[in-house]
């Protein structure tokens, strides 16, 4: 997975407090992936009747322990604004760094609204609820919207980045890039959508982290 940027292409982003700041926003962003599926993964496996095979991660935020899943999406939105806020602040020149930060933010305003929209509870899960489909409520399309245009939004992210990674002549960060924005891309599967969309989670905000974490790096210390 790479990197948004090598440090040899970061600025310094100032002072000894706003380096503290942006470190701050970078050690934030990092947590972000793991705090999603950690917390995701306890909840599919302790709750009754969830099957990862059928129903999306989104599904826990329904029920009566569904607020746990709601502030997972929340912060781990927040994350992502996060990273969009450090972005900004140490990326300055060249290819994407105006556009990169944009699509970022938006990525993690999807999340946070689709957090505050849960989907329907339907396929039995929670328990008791309908054992099929139900008709879209408002909030569930809400939901849906939100998550898929914060998608297609961190894919227009890594998109600039690799043309900014091809330019500056980075195989890795161009690799890294182009795959991460090619999962993100991919059709729905008819079939077995639930494991794609968690697969797609997974890269999506291992991404992150790492883009983080490399970035944080190149901060210098606080």
């Amino acid at each position: 997975m790479a990197a948004t940027d090598t440090p040899q292409t970061t600025r310094d982003p100032g002072t000894p407090a706003p380096r503290m700041r942006t470190r701050w926003l970078l050690t934030s962003a990092a947590l972000a992936g793991p705090l999603f599926y950690a917390s995701s993964a306890v909840q599919a496996l302790v709750r009754p009747g969830f099957d990862i095979r059928v129903h999306p991660l989104s599904q826990l935020a329904t029920g009566g322990p569904g607020w746990v899943q709601q502030v997972t999406f929340v912060l781990a939105g927040l994350g992502v604004i996060a990273l969009a806020a450090a972005h900004r602040r140490i990326i300055t020149q060249g290819v994407g760094s105006r556009v990169a930060p944009v699509f970022l933010g938006v990525f993690g305003a999807g999340f946070v609204i689709a957090g505050c929209f849960p989907m329907d509870a339907q396929a039995g899960f929670p328990v008791g609820a309908p054992a099929g489909t139900v008709e879209m409520s408002w909030h569930s399309i809400v939901h849906t919207a939100a998550a898929a245009v914060s998608f297609v939004a961190l894919a227009g992210a890594c998109i600039a980045l690799l043309v900014r990674s091809v330019r500056d002549r980075r195989v890795w960060a161009s690799v890294g890039n182009g795959l991460v924005a090619l999962v993100l891309l991919l059709p729905m599967s008819p079939t077995e959508s639930s494991v794609q969309i968690a697969v797609t989670g997974l890269v999506a905000f291992s991404w992150v982290t790492v883009s983080a974490l490399r970035l944080r790096s190149g901060t210098g210390p606080a």
